[in-house]
């Protein structure tokens, strides 16, 4: 999937779902956006530990959200390799077809 088609799906849905959800999940939803917010860490090293429970928790729409929220934080090639490195030790193998997804996501956001 082409980044800009998952962000625009991404954001249709998710305001197709906070429009018909109860209070209880707009706060969960308020919950994890703040979690990313700057804090005592910055917000790049944050997505970068999203992106590592995301790609050990192998869900490809987290993965790509991440992948976004970190290039515009300025993550660099180098330390995302150390990202995917961290997430293959913590996950296994079973990473690797994500991570190959990944990877390739990764390319296509700057095209």
């Amino acid at each position: 999937m082409k980044p800009r088609d998952f962000q625009e799906e991404r954001q249709r849905l998710t305001e197709l779902t906070l429009s018909k959800a109860n209070l209880e999940i707009k706060r969960f939803f308020a919950l994890d956006h703040a979690a990313y917010q700057k804090g005592a860490l910055d917000a790049k090293s944050k997505e970068m530990m999203g992106l590592v429970a995301s790609m050990v928790l192998r869900c490809d729409d987290c993965i790509r959200y991440h992948l976004d929220q970190c290039h515009k934080t300025g993550v660099t090639d180098a330390e995302l390799n150390e990202v995917f490195n961290i997430a293959l030790v913590v996950g296994g193998s079973i990473v690797i077809p994500h991570l190959r997804r990944a990877v390739e996501y990764w390319q296509l956001i700057d095209n």
